[in-house]
């Protein structure tokens, strides 16, 4: 069943993984189109993310594969069964004018068990207050079309439901005293900022923590970074944010560095408490 194109980085996820699991075993896609019963296409395609699967299929699939892992093919079969459900996501009704990478940022906050994030110029997406994130909209390069900045703005703030789930993802923000000293739409938005920075971290699904200046210098210093959890650790994903464009990782290895990095970073970090009392600090400075 062929998908929209393109699909979104979760389909192109789902197919990877359809894909792996076919490499693992060493076979090729001539190979695996002859045990599944289809053909050639429909293998590239599926891997590729361009055609939905079925979860039947999927189960197939790994049982051709001799996929040892119940629990990650079960997690597999429920991707499979989201896209055949044909579901119109809150995200969906954006898409004419927020990019791809955004509304792929939307699915993966909406779909992850859990998440650690770090952010060294700027609020967290999830944490900013409205006039904070209409100050920081204002700056993107290549400047958005006036028509589409209101919109572009609620799309950011819808993104913060995620938080007011009845049952939200556990999330650790780790935050860079330079974001802290960053002044996007002047003393009277970062007030309003802080204010509702300090309301967010009562929230019992959230974790905020302060690395500061004096914490020294940190690993991945260059970019802002996500690691949502999936229901199984090999579904983990690292988003990362740099000028030049969203970047999502899967690798094992991949996985594994930032997982390490954001160790050290929070390691690093103040606790909970002591970042409330350090972002009031700041705030009495300004």
């Amino acid at each position: 069943m062929a998908s929209r194109v393109p699909p979104t980085e979760r389909q192109r996820r789902l197919g990877a993984e359809l894909r792996k699991m076919r490499e693992h075993v060493g076979l090729t896609i001539n190979e695996a189109a002859a045990i599944h019963r289809t053909d050639r296409t429909t293998v590239s395609n599926t891997e590729s993310g361009r055609f939905g699967v079925s979860p039947d299929r999927v189960r197939v699939w790994a049982a051709n594969y001799s996929c040892p892992e119940p629990d990650y093919v079960d997690a597999l079969a429920d991707m499979a069964r989201e896209r055949r459900a044909a579901n119109v996501n809150w995200w969906d009704e954006y898409r004419d004018f927020v990019s791809a990478p955004g509304l792929d940022l939307a699915e993966l906050e909406h779909y992850a068990v859990a998440m650690r994030s770090a952010q060294i110029t700027h609020m967290p997406g999830l944490l900013q207050h409205e006039d904070y994130a209409r100050a920081v909209i204002e700056q993107a390069v290549p400047p958005l079309a006036p028509e589409n900045f209101a919109r572009t703005l609620a799309f950011r703030m819808r993104r913060s439901e995620v938080l007011d789930r009845e049952n939200p993802p556990h999330c650790v923000f780790i935050l860079h005293e330079a974001a802290l000293r960053m002044r996007f739409g002047g003393d009277r938005v970062v007030r309003a900022q802080f204010a509702h920075l300090l309301r967010e971290s009562e929230r019992e699904s959230v974790e905020l923590r302060v690395l500061p200046f004096a914490a020294g210098g940190f690993p991945a210093a260059a970019s802002s970074t996500l690691y949502a959890y999936g229901p199984v650790t090999r579904l983990d994903t690292v988003q990362t944010d740099t000028p030049v464009g969203s970047s999502y990782l899967h690798a094992e290895t991949h996985l594994a560095n930032y997982r390490d990095v954001l160790d050290r970073m929070e390691h690093r970090s103040l606790s909970p408490s002591r970042s409330r009392d350090f972002i009031q600090h700041v705030v009495q400075e300004l």
